[in-house]
């Protein structure tokens, strides 16, 4: 009889076991993961939460950005160095990476040029070396200043063809310290030149 007595009591207890696991899954639910709406006290911790943005890889000037910029610069230079060379009176295919000021200047360089009644004959051989001088952000400005030493052969004839300065047959090298400028706010990447420094 004693048997019987324990066998009824552990069947008890797995009974209140039982009920006690179906009340408590009836009150809790069975939820796998985040479901439903974010409970109101949570919505406002969530609103005073300052979420940190990373910046915007055109704000950043690293050593990556450096290196991608002076690909563009070098092209530029010989860009602009070949049409200034051209024997037009007028700057033609580097005009977008110049700014206002400089290309009024290489324009009036050409008109003088012109009016003396010269013209260029330059042969660009190539860049030794593009080394970044500084690079400075003003506001949304961002200014950088290039040292480069080029290759090329140039020299200046008159309306004879009787040279005037430089020389058909010597390669020259030049040192140039130029400054480009773009707006970081800008969706425009383009660089322009903004300086020629002496």
């Amino acid at each position: 009889m004693n048997y019987s007595f324990e066998y009824i009591d552990i069947i008890l207890l797995a009974m209140i076991a039982g009920f006690i696991f179906l009340r408590l899954r009836g009150i809790l639910g069975k939820r796998t993961g985040f479901e439903g709406k974010t409970p109101a006290q949570f919505k406002e911790v969530l609103k005073n939460i300052k979420v940190e943005h990373p910046r915007k890889s055109k704000d950043i000037f690293d050593n990556a950005a450096q290196e991608e910029f002076l690909k563009g610069a070098k092209i530029a230079y010989e860009t602009i160095i070949t049409d200034f060379s051209d024997n037009d009176n007028k700057i033609t295919n580097s005009r977008p990476l110049l700014n206002n000021e400089i290309y009024n200047k290489f324009n009036e360089a050409l008109k003088e040029r012109s009016d003396r009644g010269h013209y260029a004959e330059i042969t660009f051989i190539g860049i030794n070396s593009a080394i970044i001088k500084e690079h400075k952000k003003i506001g949304k400005i961002l200014n950088v200043t290039v040292d480069f030493i080029a290759e090329i052969i140039t020299c200046i004839k008159d309306k004879e063809k009787k040279i005037v300065t430089g020389d058909p047959e010597r390669i020259k090298k030049i040192y140039d310290t130029w400054v480009f400028s773009r707006d970081t706010t800008s969706p425009n990447p383009n660089w322009q030149l903004v300086d020629t420094l002496t």
